[in-house]
């Protein structure tokens, strides 16, 4: 994943008056933004602080054999589960799992608790959460034309339809490739495509002849500023002619198809040749939430397994992964069963920080991890281990350097002995906060200070249970 800023290697120990890292570009800072992957080398074996990762160079590995098996189709049937206490890298793990099969894969996450919804039944969330996860990559070759916008005229003339006001009559763009550049006269329906996509000159596009579909690429490259990371997509300039026939590469899921079939006038399964995978999008429709039919899934299958085997289609398996999934009932253990022996199932990744507990809707069924032993069976189980004061410190330390933070003298080993008495989350929590504190005063940096009136402002969980006892 992105980060927004960047800082220097000196951040977790920058003198008073040190300055933060200057952008001019931010985007939300997520929890989990410094995992770039599993970090590990050629050997698979786990590299120091690679990846995002700190620690954890056993439960990492262990992930880097499922990996590989995945790639090798060999982890059908079969689920993963991280088990360790809370805090310690399981959401990451998954997340990088998801990141070492490819960008293009997808990663439907979810918390066991989801499945108790009043709309729908248990076994159809996880159904959904199932097809969501299982990607369809759809090849077509279509005249295009192509090419960086350097020009966008539209053309006004009187309304017919009133004496007041004007209309779009057409519009004129200009399309540049390293082989030439060339003038196009467009309806205005396209450029309208084109203001709802917010392409303005400068981008890399796209442009359907049979169907005037509009699709933004990125920004040219020749716009590119020296910021080493930014939001923005730079892309070179196409070559060859702007009129050409390209191979088009488009991404949508099962549960996608599910969606756009399951609306009562779409009786017959969608052409996926037929039309613009787009164009099927635009009919799904965010209404009230409604149960898929095990037929309709049949049928949309079978019309995808007829697309795989004319070479059209591609199927992707992705990743699901249930957090906490001690909190599933006996009811949806055995229906994870029936999805797992299913010849089209994604890879899952189970999460849980229970030991031995009553399996969630049973009275007498005790069992590891809170999940039933048919289910623990299927699984290769990873445990992840708790962190050292020294292992806090780096988390620490790697996570003010995405947030651009500048940390102070004794503030790191501070954070670090925090982390390890009390918990790495509320270590990491209280940066934010600080830096805040710190920039009300009139200071880039975060001090001791700033971290103990922290403490004293925000409680962690043990301490918060003790008041209240």
């Amino acid at each position: 994943m992105k980060a927004t800023t960047t800082a220097p290697a000196s951040a977790s120990t920058a003198i008073p008056g040190a300055s933060f890292p200057s952008h001019q570009r931010s985007s939300r800072i997520a929890p989990h933004s410094h995992i770039r992957g599993l970090g590990l080398d050629l050997h698979g074996y786990a590299s120091v602080n690679a990846g995002g990762f700190v620690g954890q160079d056993m439960a990492r590995e262990a992930c880097g054999v499922v990996v590989d098996l995945i790639k090798s189709r060999r982890f059908s049937g079969r689920a993963l589960l991280l088990a360790g206490a809370p805090g310690t890298g399981k959401t990451a793990l998954a997340l990088a799992i998801s990141q070492e099969l490819g960008t293009k894969v997808p990663f439907c996450p979810m918390v066991g608790s989801e499945v108790y919804s009043a709309e729908v039944k248990k076994t159809e969330v996880l159904a959904e959460v199932f097809r969501r996860a299982i990607g369809i990559r759809i090849k077509e070759t279509k005249e295009v034309y192509e090419g960086e916008l350097t020009e966008l005229t539209p053309t006004e003339s009187e309304n017919p339809l009133s004496g007041y006001g004007k209309t779009i009559s057409h519009v004129v763009i200009s399309l540049k490739t390293v082989k030439g550049t060339k003038q196009l006269r467009l309806d205005p329906s396209i450029y309208e495509a084109i203001m709802k996509e917010k392409i303005v000159v400068g981008d890399v596009i796209y442009i359907e002849a049979n169907t005037g579909a509009v699709k933004r690429v990125g920004r040219s490259d020749a716009y590119a500023s020296s910021f080493d990371l930014e939001s923005e997509t730079y892309v070179p300039l196409p070559k060859g002619d702007v009129h050409k026939r390209k191979e088009l590469v488009q991404d949508i899921t099962l549960g996608d198809l599910d969606s756009a079939n399951a609306r009562p006038q779409a009786c017959t399964p969608i052409n996926i040749g037929g039309q613009d995978i787009m164009s099927v999008m635009s009919h799904i429709v965010k209404s009230q939430r409604t149960e898929v039919t095990e037929k309709l899934r049949r049928e949309v299958d079978r019309v995808v397994k007829g697309y795989v085997d004319q070479g059209v289609a591609e199927i992707v398996p992705g990743v699901v992964f249930i957090d906490e999934v001690h909190m599933l009932d006996i009811e949806c253990f055995t229906y994870l069963n029936i999805l797992l022996e299913s010849p089209m199932s994604p890879t899952v990744v189970l999460a849980t920080n229970r030991g031995t507990s009553l399996v969630r809707g049973t009275t007498d069924i005790i069992s590891a991890h809170g999940v039933p032993v048919d289910l623990l069976d299927r699984c290769l189980i990873v445990k992840t281990e708790t962190y050292t004061p020294e292992q806090v410190a780096k988390v620490v330390e790697l996570r003010a350097a995405v947030e651009g933070l500048t940390l102070g003298e004794g503030v790191l080993e501070r954070l670090s002995v925090e982390g390890a008495r009390r918990s790495l989350r509320y270590a990491i929590q209280l940066l934010t906060p600080a830096s805040i504190l710190a920039s009300l005063q009139g200071r880039k940096y975060i001090t001791l200070e700033d971290i103990g009136e922290m403490n004293e402002l925000f409680l962690d969980a043990k301490t918060s249970a003790q008041s209240m006892s």
